[in-house]
């Protein structure tokens, strides 16, 4: 049952209304794009019926457009409202759904975010993607096989978090890089780096987002991660995290993305515990972590 019938609103109504819809649709009848043109059409049907809806007033047309405009006057080179708004709507993790169908055991894709940055330092096997960030040390390693459980060798591994404040190199007023980087898995598939150990923080919320956020009752807070995309040819990029296991927020993230499988227990050691590498960590306790994955086949 539809709004238009529970309002009562009269058949002619309705009928002007369905004609709008008509003639909209109609002009796209000489796009020589077909995915074009069923995008467009699908779009218009919905927005329209949308609109129809929940009768939208114009005022809150004008409301919404302000707050459209005010998105993109945020967003810039270093900070993508929109991203952040598609997170938070979960239309982000809609649009991973659909274009990262399970495949066998691969490991499972989640949202790309709005922090991942072109051109990340390249760091050997072992070294530390940390760059004088604050945060807890914290060990991570695995491998990357193909599903069919052969190691990937070569595979490039692109890696960043936030510090332990909760916020991300670029949200500095700086050029700094830290906490990112990329490596290549060795000839077996492995894998290993020196990171930070995840803490909880809230997407950046001064902005029209963090309103609706705010005017809706909902938390801008994301559940601790560490971001992974991982790439080799042949193979399905997966872009995903890798979630704290008994962290409060794995129920309540802001953005949808905590899967099960990509729960992981960050094992806290002592601070006498020998670190790998031989690693001097001048007493400071520090975790680790595995995390074995799984590639599908690209176009699978």
């Amino acid at each position: 049952m539809t709004s238009d019938t529970r309002a009562g609103v009269p058949a002619e109504q309705q009928a002007r209304e369905a004609e709008i819809t008509r003639q909209v649709l109609d002009s796209f009848s000489d796009c020589t794009g077909p995915r074009l043109k069923e995008v467009m059409e699908s779009l218009v049907h919905h927005l329209h019926a949308f609109v129809r809806e929940v009768r939208l007033t114009e005022d809150e047309w004008n409301k919404g457009i302000e707050f459209l405009t005010r998105t993109g006057h945020i967003t810039d080179d270093r900070r993508q409202e929109f991203i952040l708004l598609s997170d938070v709507l979960g239309v982000s993790m809609q649009t991973v759904a659909v274009n990262n169908q399970a495949y066998g055991d691969a490991t499972e894709a989640t949202v790309f975010g709005p922090f991942f940055v072109e051109n990340s330092p390249e760091i050997a096997s072992g070294e530390d993607i940390a760059f004088d960030a604050a945060g807890e040390p914290c060990w991570v390693e695995g491998t990357v096989t193909d599903s069919t459980g052969k190691p990937v060798p070569g595979a490039r591994i692109e890696v960043w978090e936030a510090d332990e404040d909760g916020f991300y190199d670029t949200q500095y007023g700086d050029d700094r890089t830290a906490a990112r980087a990329h490596l290549f898995t060795e000839a077996d598939g492995g894998y290993r780096f020196w990171a930070l150990t995840p803490t909880p923080y809230p997407i950046p919320h001064d902005g029209p987002v963090g309103e609706l956020l705010a005017a809706t009752g909902r938390s801008p807070m994301r559940a601790s991660h560490l971001h992974f995309m991982v790439s080799a040819p042949g193979l399905r990029t997966l872009v995903t995290h890798i979630f704290v296991k008994g962290d409060e927020l794995l129920d309540h993230d802001a953005v949808f993305g905590v899967k099960d499988s990509l729960v992981k227990e960050f094992r806290r050691q002592r601070p006498d515990t020998p670190a790998p590498g031989e690693r001097d960590l001048q007493g400071r306790a520090w975790s680790r972590v595995r995390f074995d994955i799984v590639l599908a086949p690209d176009g699978a």
